[in-house]
């Protein structure tokens, strides 16, 4: 019977997307902006410029300051998170501690607000409440669990990483695609690059690749248009 249940809780499990939704997020970010920024950047100088050098350059600073400025940004945002949830975690146990016939209540008013009978709510609460109170109010009162309880340095890695492994793709298209028309070559390769990053997200996430797919060619067009058109009207001839 074990066994069954294991197995059918693998089977089960393994058409949920939630418990990737942290590290996915951090990851499809981080790439996506990785491809956009820097190729933006260079399509953006590749219209204005006559020579490689300075696209080159100007996409590698990008990659390299974007890469630092996502993984720090997502490192203070992460770890701003988690000091407002360990602020509330300590509220619930003093809480709990000075008022617990009022938590108990609030709690048992929670599980009744989702559906169960005022008597059959009060039994849930007290048995999670004798089991383990705080952990009851954090999953339930608060809304903070395992999978969506954010880690600063695995979010920031994920970011830097991300971006790093996007960014460091236009800057192979300034590398070896002729000069003479580079910002159409870094266009066209971008774009199948942000759709196979929109491939892996959907397939990753479950969700539809159709969708994806255009949103994010949608706007690393209207990106990388607008970038060019900056180029354009402001290229002075780089050398």
């Amino acid at each position: 019977m074990n066994d069954l249940m294991d197995e059918t809780t693998d089977d089960y499990g393994s058409n949920h997307y939630i418990h990737r939704s942290n590290w996915l997020r951090a990851a499809v970010l981080g790439a996506n902006d990785g491809i956009l920024s820097t190729a933006s950047l260079a399509i953006g100088v590749a219209a204005a410029s006559a020579t490689r050098e300075p696209v080159l350059l100007s996409a590698t600073a990008g990659l390299v300051a974007g890469a630092l400025s996502m993984a720090a940004g997502e490192y203070v945002s992460v770890s701003s998170q988690t000091d407002m949830e360990k602020s509330d975690i300590n509220r619930e146990r003093e809480e709990l501690r000075d008022m617990p016939e009022l938590e108990l209540q609030r709690l048992a008013e929670i599980y009744e607000e989702r559906g169960l009978s005022k008597e059959t709510a009060m039994k849930v609460a007290m048995e999670l409440t004798e089991h383990d109170a705080l952990a009851a109010h954090v999953r339930d009162e608060l809304g903070i669990n395992d999978v969506n309880r954010p880690n600063p340095l695995q979010a920031a890695w994920a970011s830097g990483a991300a971006f790093s492994a996007g960014g460091i793709l236009p800057v192979l298209v300034v590398l070896f695609m002729p000069l003479e028309h580079l910002e159409y070559y870094l266009y066209g390769f971008s774009i199948i690059f942000l759709m196979t990053l929109g491939l892996f997200a959907a397939k990753s996430g479950g969700s539809s690749k159709k969708k994806a797919i255009l949103r994010i060619t949608f706007w690393g067009t209207v990106t990388m248009g607008l970038t060019a058109l900056v180029g354009y009207l402001f290229g002075v001839g780089v050398a």
